[in-house]
């Protein structure tokens, strides 16, 4: 069986978009996801993101499915989100696994209506009670983060320069560590002249250019802390994001993406 893809990025964080609205496709496994994101033996890349009708016509245009380039399933993905809405070309109710999203394109990109953050311990979830605020906990120099569930769970680190942290080396330490039961997005970022700077260690991707929800739980906790005001610019490796938050209310990302090429694979060359 002949499947058309799409690869598509929202500022380096790269994508293969499988549009299955229309034309089923069999299931999808985390063995075939994982193969077609290698970069050597298949497409390539950090997500592989699948369309499919949605599970209620009456509550979302279309159902948004993310395996990360581990091959396993997660709820939120950002940057995706900007690609896909650029992909449909009008605005959209989108059914995430973390529930229905917003996407509204604009020239060369989109903004997200990503829902509400929590920062409830179980709703992030910790495997036990903790102020998410200021984590009484640490690994090595990172300490005392944030954390925030903004339809998948982040903890964030406010440094004097995210370039220093040996990232590479603490981020799986920390998205494995057993305070997370559902692993975890480790964040490290800076303030300066009201904008954060960031690098994101993502959960089953590793390091990546942009990290969309990254951004918005980052943001998130610089607000509640009162390091920086709404909106707020996030520099990434890969560019620009602004988050709009204030206490309350929902997260809107806006940002670009892009379409980089278009192909086919046989299905049954993977997984």
């Amino acid at each position: 069986m002949r499947i058309p893809f799409i690869k598509m990025h929202g500022l380096g964080n790269d994508f293969v978009v499988l549009d299955a609205r229309a034309d089923a496709l069999p299931e999808m496994t985390r063995a075939k996801a994982k193969a077609l994101a290698d970069r050597n033996t298949g497409i390539g890349c950090d997500q592989l993101i699948l369309l499919q009708p949605a599970t209620d016509g009456s509550l979302a245009d279309f159902r948004m499915r993310i395996f990360n380039h581990d091959g396993g399933e997660v709820e939120a993905c950002g940057n995706a989100s900007r690609a896909v809405a650029l992909l449909h070309g009008t605005s959209a109710r989108v059914e995430t696994a973390s529930g229905t999203i917003s996407l509204t394109p604009s020239e060369g990109g989109a903004s997200v209506d990503m829902g509400a953050p929590r920062f409830d311990w179980d709703a992030i979830p910790l495997d036990q009670p903790l102020d998410t605020m200021h984590m009484p906990v640490g690994w090595e120099a990172l300490e005392a983060p944030d954390a925030v569930n903004v339809g998948n769970p982040h903890v964030v680190f406010f440094v004097d320069d995210e370039h220093t942290v040996e990232l590479d080396r603490l981020g799986p330490l920390i998205e494995h560590d057993p305070l997370f039961p559902d692993r975890v997005n480790v964040n490290v970022a800076s303030v300066s002249s009201g904008a954060i700077s960031l690098r994101v260690w993502e959960r089953g991707a590793g390091l990546t250019r942009a990290c969309g929800t990254g951004a918005c739980a980052t943001a998130v906790a610089a607000i509640r802390r009162k390091l920086v005001t709404s909106p707020v610019a996030v520099h990434l490796p890969g560019g620009t994001l602004t988050i709009d938050w204030h206490p309350g209310g929902t997260i809107t990302m806006s940002g670009p993406a892009q379409e980089s090429f278009r192909g086919s694979f046989e299905w049954d060359d993977f997984g």
